[in-house]
């Protein structure tokens, strides 16, 4: 025999009627909305940019799979769902996949397989890696009409467990488990993402961190050299080399949350008691007062500005700092500044929850950079779906996971004809309407 033959199974009866199903359908796809991904990665040029950067060691005369077939195949799994590689070895055969990368569903050759997939992710050198990360920020610089006057970036890190023995891990006694902690940056007012680092599990350095931000910097300064830039994180990135740094480039601010120590809370003290005792003696639930200062540390070249959020509970006092180059008020920089670097959150959970990003199961570091940077193109294609979105739906500012299950995991049944490919969509779409609303704006008209 030279084809399986796909046994039916039996399904709850309706109305005393038997119900069997069979995956023998043909010609159908469960992600019709591919091919609106596959406009908006034609729109960004994800896939050339990134091909550009790598170097095919091939055969040309025993090529099947172009770089930038292979890349479009794992960005569009990716932001489908699809997000481990082993997918591939039956994506290949998918009519709508196939559409999406450039070949014909049904006359065309099927795409490539795990095997292949696999071999191109631990193919990138360190170099090739390089201009990766150097192309996402030209791709993030590329995705506005003209130089923004400014702009915040913000940086975190977040917790990427590993069950293996990949290089980079290490066991975190914060999140109790070996893991790595990439740092992600991101612009706050859009969601655009910048920059994602692989990087061992253990708190990033001052040098480390002066290091990040002097490379990305730079780069975003060849596009926007009079772009005014802020730099927002907690904690882990108020070290003195980045503030150092920010201070000695033109047009660069900061403001970096700062852990507690023995001499900050002497600072604070008096007005601590003060604030817990006007709450009791008022009766209020909670009071909230700020203090600025200015607070060097014996290794610093000068004394910096500092603002002290002090909070009164009935549970105690609670002091937490900020240090900033910017000589806003200071409930302005708390409250309004640093803390909207919260947002930030949702578009790590975007990047790692919703697409998977913590997949970083390869041996190697460099697979496993390549990998993150196959995400975040990823990423991209469902920020530019979103933004494709009319203003009026809800989904207009939904979740990644919300557009997939409503504009990407749609059935669809392909025919392809000698000059026409027609895709039948379901009659009852809920989305129909937003879908052609999208396809108006992402799918420009052409041969």
């Amino acid at each position: 025999m030279s084809e399986d033959t796909v046994l039916p199974f039996d399904l709850p009866s309706v109305r005393r009627k038997k119900v069997s199903a069979s995956f023998d359908g043909g010609r159908l796809s469960s992600d019709g909305g591919v091919l609106l991904l596959r406009a908006a990665e034609r729109t960004l040029g994800l896939a050339s940019r990134f091909a550009g950067c790598l170097r095919d060691k091939r055969d040309p005369d025993l090529i099947e799979h172009t770089l930038e077939e292979m890349l479009r195949l794992r960005m569009f799994a990716i932001a489908a769902g699809y997000e481990d590689a082993d997918d591939c070895d039956v994506l290949r055969h998918d009519p709508m996949f196939k559409m999406a990368v450039g070949r014909l569903p049904e006359s065309g050759e099927p795409l490539c397989s795990q095997p292949t997939m696999s071999r191109l992710e631990n193919a990138p050198s360190r170099i090739e890696l390089a201009r990766l990360m150097a192309a996402m920020v030209d791709q993030f610089c590329q995705s506005w009409r003209r130089p923004p006057a400014s702009i915040v970036l913000d940086i975190d890190d977040t917790c990427d467990t590993v069950h293996g023995h990949q290089q980079l891990s290490l066991f975190n006694a914060h999140y109790d488990e070996r893991c790595f902690l990439p740092i992600h940056i991101y612009e706050a007012a859009s969601g655009k993402p910048v920059a994602v680092i692989l990087r061992a599990g253990k708190t990033p350095s001052g040098v480390e961190v002066r290091c990040v931000l002097k490379h990305v910097i730079g780069r975003i300064r060849r596009h926007w050299p009079r772009t005014h830039i802020l730099v927002r994180g907690d904690s882990h990135y108020g070290r003195v080399e980045a503030m150092a740094w920010c201070e000695e480039t033109p047009g660069v601010d900061y403001v970096f949350g700062f852990a507690g120590n023995e001499v900050l809370h002497a600072l604070t003290h008096e007005q601590a008691q003060a604030l817990a005792g006007t709450r009791q003696r008022l009766g209020h639930d909670k009071l909230r007062r700020f203090a600025t200062f200015r607070y060097g540390a014996k290794g610093w070249d000068r004394p910096r500005r500092f603002v002290a959020r002090i909070e009164a509970t009935a549970k105690g006092v609670d002091v937490r700092y900020v240090v900033s180059s910017l000589k806003a008020g200071a409930r302005h920089l708390y409250e309004t500044l640093y803390c909207a670097r919260g947002n930030a959150e949702n578009f790590i959970k975007w990047h790692k929850s919703q697409l998977a990003s913590d997949r970083t199961s390869a041996r190697h570091p460099k697979a496993n950079q390549f990998r993150l940077v196959l995400h975040t193109a990823a990423y991209w294609l469902m920020l530019t779906l979103r933004q494709a979105v009319p203003k009026r739906s809800p989904l207009a500012v939904a979740e990644f996971d919300t557009l997939r299950l409503r504009l990407i995991k749609i059935a669809a049944r392909i025919v392809e004809g000698l000059a026409r490919i027609r895709i039948h969509l379901p009659s009852a779409c809920p989305q129909a309407a937003v879908l052609r609303a999208i396809a108006g704006r992402l799918c420009a008209a052409g041969p």
